[in-house]
């Protein structure tokens, strides 16, 4: 039933089923881009087979993206050239300096300069202490990848050093079951605790991080998603609360359609115990809710239906709670990860199926509008990490 889960999830990765969303996006008109200063920049893991690359985009004011000259950069190691269904395949270091890419193919880490410009240049390419990796999780110095090999998985830790490069930590290694598939693993704001996903047998990991690196499980970690949900992926820790974890949720049932999307609410304990949150799980009328991102300010929550290729909005009680208000067409194929811009204006989505970027601006409401049409990304890509800045 759980391989079941899978071929159905990764059937809907990759043909990008659309379905019309509940609220649709409004393009906003493209101004020039002559004589305009970026206000940021976009960056997506190509995830490319053979030569692994990262493309790279000045964020103009107006929305528009223009590759950043000399990319897509190469990252040092090799992309799978398929969909990794995962989370946070690349990040950015805490002092903004450096972005980190798995490279699935070649089982390695690429820690890559960014230079004034917004180019990329290699600083390090080290070997992920796995097979297949697909998820980064970042804090301070402190940096874990979960790794997807299909027979022995791990969750593997290293050191970042200012000058950009990563060393193991010694008996930071975390092995798992064979099969578990790690979709994703993450760091709550002061980085006292560590969560991880397992797609293929709906469990999600949760850990105390000691001072040294190394990690303590929760007792009765790994925790099982909620009663008749499967498949969790995307998670996030609230930003102004780092006790509270939310997780969407791909399936309703082992080997079922994937509709309608949720996201379940986790409480996260001194000793890293998850309980439910009441209500929990909270529907949207999306399909294979599958990438979570939250507003900065907590108030709001956005999943990414990729099935239906729409994301969902919610807004966030104090308690927890979420409240469904709506969804935004993203019209691209395979919609995938999804970051917010530094000051929360803008929310940039990729779509895995169709090789494109789709931005939104962020009204004071939470809303969705579209800031025009998608940006086509690198001829042979298979996209899947997204970070801004």
């Amino acid at each position: 039933m759980k391989r079941a889960l899978l071929v159905l999830f990764f059937a809907f990765l990759a043909a990008g089923v659309i379905v019309s969303a509940a609220v649709s996006a409004q393009p906003v008109n493209a101004l020039s881009t002559s004589n305009m200063t970026a206000s940021g920049h976009v960056y997506v893991n190509d995830n490319t087979a053979g030569t692994n690359t990262i493309a790279g985009y000045d964020r103009q004011p107006n929305g528009a993206l223009t590759p950043i000259s000399g990319s897509p950069f190469v990252t040092g190691g090799a992309g799978a050239g398929t969909a990794n269904a995962s989370q946070g395949s690349l990040q950015i270091s805490s002092d903004g300096r450096f972005l980190l890419a798995v490279d699935a193919g070649s089982g390695q880490i690429s820690v890559l300069r960014i230079m004034p410009d917004g180019s990329l240049k290699i600083a390090d390419v080290v070997a992920s202490g796995g097979g297949n990796p697909v998820s980064i999780a970042v804090h301070d110095s402190l940096v874990f990848v979960a790794n997807a090999d299909p027979t022995s998985p791990t969750y593997a830790g290293f050191r970042l050093n200012p000058g950009g490069h990563l060393k193991p930590i010694p008996g930071s290694t975390v092995s798992l079951p064979a099969g578990s598939q790690p979709g994703d693993i993450l760091f709550n704001g002061p980085g006292s605790k560590l969560a991880g996903t397992r797609v293929a047998s709906s469990l999600i990991d949760s850990f105390v991080v000691a001072p040294d690196g190394t990690l303590t499980p929760a007792p009765g970690s790994p925790f099982p998603t909620q009663a008749g949900f499967f498949g969790p992926l995307g998670s996030e820790f609230s930003p102004t609360d780092p006790d509270m974890l939310f997780v969407s949720n791909a399936h309703t049932a082992s080997g079922a359609p994937a509709r309608p999307g949720s996201v379940s609410v986790f409480g996260d304990a001194p000793n890293g115990v998850l309980s439910p949150i009441g209500g929990s799980p909270f529907f949207n009328d999306g399909s294979a809710s599958c990438w979570v991102e939250i507003s900065h300010d907590g108030r709001f929550l956005y999943v990414v239906n990729t099935a239906s290729s729409n994301a969902s909005i919610y807004s966030i009680a104090g308690d927890g709670t979420l409240s469904f208000s709506g969804s935004t067409s993203i019209g691209g194929a395979g919609a995938e990860d999804a970051r917010l811009s530094p000051d929360g204006q803008s929310l940039w989505i990729v779509e895995g199926g169709s090789d494109a970027i789709a931005g939104f601006f962020v009204g004071p409401d939470g809303t969705l509008t579209s800031l025009g049409p998608s940006t086509p990304g690198p001829a042979g890509a298979t996209p899947s990490g997204i970070v801004v800045n």
